[in-house]
């Protein structure tokens, strides 16, 4: 019978390019709308097993994604509807501001996904707001 090789954990350069690769992806979503959110569960299930770091990086940015990119534009959409829905009574065109502040959502996911793989390159343990913890407590205690 044979053994099962234990996988080689990965070294320190290489958790921090794949942790800092995991946050990146989101700017995936600009050219495929929507790759970008399966690309950090790709870099989990490889890595889990080699890095502890990486595989909570990666676990955190494909749900801050699921959340922030997916639903933020999903209330985006359901926002515009509304608007559109409504300007034919005209108090559809009080809500363009809401829906305007709504549609950048997904905006400030990227830039706040940039900020998480800057972090991670240089090495530090970034966190999502709300999100990092959450995922501390559920999966890495």
């Amino acid at each position: 019978m044979e053994e099962k090789a234990l996988p080689q954990p990965l070294t320190p350069q290489e958790e921090r390019t794949w942790a800092m690769l995991a946050h990146l992806s989101i700017l995936l979503n600009l050219v495929s709308g929507f790759i970008g959110v399966f690309a950090p569960l790709v870099i989990y299930v490889l890595f889990k097993e080699r890095s502890r770091y990486v595989g909570f990086q990666s676990l955190q940015a494909f749900v801050f994604q699921l959340l922030a990119w997916v639903g933020g534009g999903a209330i985006a959409v359901i926002a515009w509807v509304l608007t559109a829905a409504l300007s034919a009574i005209l108090v559809g065109c009080l809500c363009v501001p809401v829906a305007v502040l709504l549609s950048l959502i997904p905006l400030g996911a990227l830039v706040y996904g940039v900020i998480g793989g800057v972090q991670c390159s240089q090495g530090l343990d970034f966190r999502y707001w709300l999100i990092g913890d959450w995922l501390a407590k559920q999966f890495f205690a």
